[in-house]
């Protein structure tokens, strides 16, 4: 949480997905991807309305009016930006975006390809790759299993509004408010927001212990004070100030243990839907190596160990690696190895070491800010990675550089002399139900 004293509050709840029943949350053809025929046709989406420009100091008090529907709705159009339409128009509104993010990335790779006189193949209308249907998530209303809300002043001018901002920062007309409606949002931590959250430590675990937010049920409650949006663990210690160190997932038939600084999806159960396709796309076997590149809490590996030969996990955050040890620990998983640091200085030495033996399956599952240029090189340029899963909630930007430098022709200049990958499939999984983000999962051969 942040200090009061500047103008900016945070607290951190995490929560048991658990608040519908297991047979609520799995479809009856769970184990069958809905990978049919694409969808066709041209569908538009909701665009974000702009808040009026208010007044510009944000040093002077601000009253906006009370907390209508107005309000509410805008920010819905902020955070869950396809809350208007049905589950199944959302769907066709991401396959879409979908669609056109590979037309782009694959006109970008033949054009690369004539200037470098490799290929000669016509631009056709379709895609080359093969892009599946969307996966439905099986849960689209609260399903979140964390919230993190600021404390800042409302549209009826109350400094201790519980919620998420509407307005910019550069216009001064930035506003808090409560999340009572979004979809998105489950029940008990809108119970959170709707509550006066106190300055004093103590006073909030009294008041989440034996009033009235003992309601909430809260499984942790940490307390984190930073001057930036996001502080690790190491810039600022999260301080428990109650409940258990840790939380557990229960996620493809492994006992999942997360401490607060590590990542982890926010939707359970579309993680488990996302990790089947991973894991099916993968084709490991007991022959092969998966290495498992920003591994986080190494679920993916631990889902697949019984598959595979071994498992090499890399991630930057050490509390992630720390829960993903403890969960291979805990699970009887013994062919598993994680190292903590960055991936463009662990990877190229751990891919000498192990490039004389079998045949290793790389997944990598990025930030949005993607690969470095040296992880990239170092995956390129190892012949035993014949099979490589790209999992990106944003295939554009610094991804589709990624893509490229993945799949283009060998360059020497660029120390890219390994044989290109060739995209073949496409499959976007729907994890934020209401919002304009998918995950993608490619599909890379050589």
């Amino acid at each position: 949480m942040y200090s009061l004293r500047c103008s900016l509050s945070r607290v951190g709840l995490f929560s048991k997905p658990g608040l519908l029943p297991w047979c609520a949350r799995k479809p009856s053809d769970w184990s069958q991807p809905s990978w049919g025929t694409a969808c066709k046709g041209n569908f538009s989406h909701g665009i974000s309305k702009k808040c009026p420009r208010g007044q510009k100091s944000w040093e002077k008090p601000t009253y906006l009016g009370p907390l209508d529907g107005s309000w509410q709705e805008r920010l819905a159009d902020v955070v869950t930006p396809l809350w208007r339409l049905s589950y199944e128009e959302q769907l066709k509104v991401k396959f879409e975006a979908q669609k056109k993010i590979l037309q782009r990335l694959e006109s970008s790779l033949q054009m690369l390809d004539r200037v470098n006189g490799t290929i000669t193949a016509p631009k056709s209308e379709g895609l080359c790759c093969l892009l599946h249907p969307v996966i439905p998530s099986p849960i689209i209303s609260g399903y979140r299993n964390k919230s993190t809300f600021s404390v800042n002043r409302g549209p009826d001018g109350n400094p201790k509004t519980v919620g998420y901002y509407v307005g910019t920062w550069r216009d001064g007309n930035i506003v808090c408010v409560q999340p009572n409606h979004l979809k998105n949002i489950p029940q008990k931590h809108n119970q959170v927001a709707q509550e006066e959250l106190h300055i004093q430590k103590e006073a909030i675990k009294e008041f989440f212990i034996k009033g009235p937010g003992a309601v909430c049920d809260l499984t942790s409650l940490y307390f984190q004070e930073c001057k930036m949006t996001r502080c690790s663990h190491q810039q600022s210690p999260y301080q428990l100030l109650f409940g258990e160190p840790h939380i557990f997932e229960d996620l493809l038939g492994l006992k999942i243990r997360i401490s607060p600084d590590a990542f982890f999806q926010i939707n359970t159960a579309g993680a488990e839907m996302l990790y089947r396709t991973v894991g099916e796309l993968s084709g490991v076997n007991s022959n092969t190596i998966l290495l498992d590149i920003c591994c986080g809490t190494g679920v993916i590996g631990l889902s697949l160990a019984r598959h595979a030969s071994q498992i090499l996990g890399i991630e930057l955050v050490e509390q992630a690696v720390e829960d993903a040890r403890w969960t291979a620990a805990f699970n009887g998983i013994t062919n598993c190895e994680f190292y903590t640091g960055r991936a463009e200085k662990i990877l190229p030495q751990l891919l000498k070491s192990k490039e004389d033996r079998q045949l290793i399956v790389a997944v990598v599952n990025p930030a949005r800010a993607g690969l470095h240029y040296q992880v990239v090189q170092a995956i390129r340029n190892c012949t035993a990675i014949r099979t490589l899963v790209f999992v990106s909630c944003k295939p554009h930007g610094e991804t589709t550089r990624n893509i490229i430098e993945l799949c283009c022709p060998p360059n020497s200049a660029k120390k890219l002399v390994g044989e290109p990958f060739v995209l073949s499939r496409a499959v976007p999984v729907d994890l934020f139900p209401h919002t304009l983000h998918c995950e993608l999962v490619l599909l890379f051969t050589r």
